[in-house]
C-alpha cells in the first residue's frame, strides 16, 4: 500500500482535522497532537504528516511534498495555487470581515485597507467599485486602525471577541470559511484509490454530524 502525505497546519484546524480523521476510523497514536516533530510518520495506517504554517500547506501540495492538504477556504482564495478542492471539511469555521473603528471616516481619496490577505481584499473592494490602497501584514491586523496605519483592516473572525476588545467593529462580511480538503493533481491520478478511500470516509463523518 503507497504511503499517503498529508499537509496540516498548526493549531485549531490541526486539532479538529485530527480529531474528524480518528472519528473516520484511521489509528492516529495518543501522542499524536503532543509531538513538535515537524514530519510524524504513522506506519500502521501508511500515512505521513508534515505540519507546516496555514499558507504554506497549499504549496507544499502544488509542488507535490505532500499528496493532500488541509487548508482553510482564507487561504485557498490568497494563495491560488494549482491544487483540486476535494471536501469541504466544515471544520473551523470562521469567516473574513472588513472592521474599523467605529465612526470613522474613510480617506475618500484611496482607504488603507490592512490585512493578511491582499490578494482577496484587492479583489473584494475591486468588486465593489471601490478603490483603496493594500497594506500588507503578517500578524496583529487590529493594531492597523488603532495606530493610524489603516483605516480598516480585512481579516479573519471567529467569535469576534478580538475586534471587540480591540474597540473595532465588523462593517462588513466577504465570504464564509471553513476547512478543505485539497490534493496534488498527480497524486490523484497515481494514488486514486487511496485517496478515494479516505475522501468517503471522511463524508461519512461529515454527513453524520449535519
Amino acid at each position: 500500500m503507497r504511503d499517503l502525505t498529508i499537509a496540516m497546519p498548526k493549531g485549531r484546524i490541526f486539532e479538529e482535522a485530527v480529531e474528524l480523521l480518528r472519528r473516520s476510523g484511521y489509528q492516529l497514536p495518543p501522542e499524536f497532537e503532543a509531538s513538535r516533530k515537524l514530519i510524524i510518520e504513522v506506519p500502521e495506517e501508511n500515512l505521513r504528516f508534515i505540519l507546516a504554517k496555514p499558507m504554506d500547506v497549499p504549496t507544499y501540495v502544488e509542488h507535490g511534498v505532500a499528496d493532500l492538504g488541509i487548508a482553510g477556504k482564507d487561504v485557498m482564495l490568497e494563495e491560488e495555487r494549482d491544487v483540486y478542492e476535494l471536501l469541504d471539511l466544515k471544520i473551523s469555521a470562521c469567516y473574513l470581515a472588513v472592521a474599523g473603528l467605529p465612526g470613522a471616516r474613510l480617506n475618500e481619496v484611496a482607504p488603507k485597507i490592512a490585512t493578511k490577505y491582499p490578494n482577496v481584499a484587492s479583489t473584494y473592494f475591486r468588486e465593489q467599485g471601490e478603490q483603496v490602497e493594500i497594506i500588507k501584514l503578517n500578524g496583529s491586523i487590529e493594531l492597523a486602525p488603532l495606530i493610524g496605519l489603516a483605516d480598516r483592516i480585512v481579516d479573519i473572525v471567529s467569535t469576534g471577541r478580538t475586534l471587540k476588545e480591540n474597540g473595532l467593529v465588523e462593517t462588513e462580511r466577504i465570504v464564509e470559511i471553513t476547512s478543505r480538503l485539497i490534493v496534488n493533481p498527480v497524486s490523484y491520478r497515481m494514488k486514486d484509490e487511496r485517496i478515494e478511500e479516505m475522501v468517503n470516509r471522511l463524508t461519512d463523518v461529515i454527513e453524520q454530524n449535519d
